[in-house]
């Protein structure tokens, strides 16, 4: 049917909200937007949906909320009785809608006889994938954009296990979901008895789990209290658990009280991603008021840590993920082989965009490495397999994109867990007699400089996915042997989990799940990697290169990336 034909039928509908009805009316002489919204469905992948908020089908609204909660309920349902009464558990971040998005959703899966837990106030994403396993339920749903702009929300599915739910059954429950023609037809229950409060002791007994994972418990005594630590929860969900956990191992911080509010519009930054220096400006400013010595932001669901360090001439840096990641890793290495606690199977997992300085380090300590494709869900897969087949002990994953995870009480990134582990490795390194920061110039120069850059190139228009995939399809055919005079040493189509050397033509088979990606190993222990985001209209460009000093590196940066481009205008032809 023709999009301005639905269009109609919407406005037309007596179910339609008076919202609805007016927002709709707003754009009927934009025909663009009417395309937009109506010119195809917001579609249910492996990290759930995500989409900005206003009303029609390719938007995220309390109508494709409730449409997806049916699909889902009705997996449910056919798993039977034990599952319905296990039950799902609900939370939401501080973005627009989402506290309206969870009750929905709640009352969708009580009218088909579903137990929920619902919380009554924003959690982060990492209490989720907690509260899934406290509570035993038979899955979970987060309200949340992550670091999006304010204009975004989502709705992501967690499996049993805690972990974002697998390939396999979101198919089985988005075949669910495209049986619901009518958006309006999903019934609810309002104030049904199934609809529980998550039990209050929860919260303690997260923070409790977390402080279980300290690793420098003396540093923290001596020097926790001379700390200078500046948080920022970016009007995020992170402000009461990270708060609890720093103040528990009794460290000195001060909180950006503007930037505590649960402010929907996220006012004072541009983007609520602690990736971005310019999210953290406020937290660096009255860092450098007090004479702090590290500034923390957390972004709205609370699973990515950013953080700014002084750095020898006394002036804030914002690190990359991966820095903080390479930081965080070798902290956590060094310590448990310091004190005898590392497993005998110890394992590291990262997703193979992520820095290949990972390797240097997880080498150094005769530490197993694992690759996963992008998605926090198949770091948690890693850790549901070796707590069955005992092959390693998970010790560490993350990703370049601030996310982070030591322990197994979450199977997706948590900011809280990483903002206590990073925080105490400021104190042990000062109890050493040294900063954070020189502790990373001491790693660079002791295995060689790696810049890490990530470049986004976004899409805009109601086929903006279907363009990006089209591109890295066109990559795919390409025979490149050099990118800016670099050797290509081989090329990964992980599309058809393929590896192509380009020096013998030889392939071999890549034991990870397929994604719509192509990586390009170059000379010298470098790569680029290129993939559409699965999530948003971008392009995502991914560059790890060695070097032996970082002014070396950015020349080399420069080159590849002009190189890439023209690559990327060869593939759109």
């Amino acid at each position: 049917m023709d999009y301005r034909n639905i269009y109609q039928e919407w406005l037309n509908d007596k179910r339609l909200c008076q919202e609805a009805r007016g927002e709709l009316l707003s754009i009927a002489d934009n025909d663009k937007e009417i395309e937009y919204r109506f010119g195809g469905e917001l579609a249910f992948g492996t990290a759930g949906m995500r989409g900005i908020i206003g009303y029609g089908l390719n938007v995220i609204n309390i109508y494709t909320v409730m449409r997806a909660t049916q699909g889902l309920a009705e997996w449910i349902k056919s798993l039977g009785e034990d599952a319905t009464k296990k039950g799902v558990v609900i939370s939401y971040d501080t973005r627009r809608k989402s506290s309206e998005f969870a009750k929905v959703s709640a009352e969708v899966l009580a009218k088909n006889g579903i137990k929920v837990y619902l919380f009554d106030d924003v959690h982060p994403v990492p209490m989720l994938s907690y509260a899934v396993r406290y509570l035993k339920t038979v899955a979970g749903i987060m309200i949340t954009a992550s670091h999006n702009p304010k204009e975004y929300n989502g709705y992501k599915v967690y499996g049993e296990d805690g972990a974002q739910m697998s390939p396999e059954d979101t198919a089985k429950i988005v075949s669910y979901i495209e049986k619901i023609d009518d958006y309006f037809s999903v019934g609810r229950e309002e104030n049904s008895p199934l609809i529980v409060a998550v039990p209050k002791k929860f919260d303690e007994d997260y923070i409790e789990e977390l402080a279980q994972l300290t690793l420098s418990k003396t540093a923290v005594e001596k020097q926790g209290a001379k700390l200078k630590l500046v948080y920022t929860p970016v009007h995020g969900s992170g402000y009461k658990p990270v708060m609890a956990i720093l103040k528990k191992l009794g460290l000195n911080v001060t909180v950006v009280e503007e930037q505590t509010t649960q402010d929907t519009e996220y006012s004072t930054v541009q983007v609520p991603n602690p990736e971005y220096k310019e999210t953290l400006s406020m937290g660096i400013e009255l860092a450098n008021k007090i004479e702090a010595d590290v500034v923390f932001g957390t972004d709205p669901d609370c699973d990515r840590l950013g953080v700014a360090l002084k750095n020898d001439e006394g002036e804030f840096i914002a690190l990359s993920g991966n820095q903080v990641g390479i930081l965080l890793l070798d902290y956590i290495l060094s310590r448990l082989s310091e004190t005898n606690k590392m497993p005998k199977n110890a394992a590291v997992v990262k997703s193979f965009v992520t820095t290949g300085m990972a390797k240097v380090l997880c080498d150094e300590y005769k530490v197993a490495l694992y690759e996963t494709p992008v998605g926090f869900k198949f770091i948690g897969e890693k850790i549901k397999q070796w707590e069955q087949d005992n092959k390693h002990t998970y010790i560490f994953g993350f990703e370049e994109s601030c996310g982070y995870l030591r322990g197994t009480h979450a199977r997706d990134k948590d900011a809280v867990v990483a903002s206590m582990l990073f925080a105490e490795m400021v104190c042990y390194y000062a109890y050493l007699g040294k900063t954070v920061y020189q502790r990373l110039q001491e790693i660079y120069g002791k295995y060689g400089y790696v810049l890490d850059k990530n470049v986004s190139v976004g899409y805009s228009g109601l086929n903006a996915m279907k363009e990006m995939s089209a591109v890295v399809d066109g990559l795919k055919k390409m025979s490149t042997k050099e990118i800016a005079g670099v050797k290509v040493l081989a090329i990964r189509d992980y599309s058809i989990a393929k590896r192509i050397d380009m020096q013998t033509g030889k392939t071999e088979d890549l034991d990870i799940p397929k994604c719509n990606c192509v990586y390009y190993e170059l000379e010298g222990g470098s790569f680029v990697c290129i993939r559409p985001s699965g999530t948003e209209p971008k392009l995502k460009i991914y560059y790890s290169l060695k070097a032996t000093e970082s002014s070396k590196a950015l020349q080399q940066l420069e080159n590849i990336q002009a190189g890439v481009s023209d690559l990327l205008e060869k593939a759109k032809k």
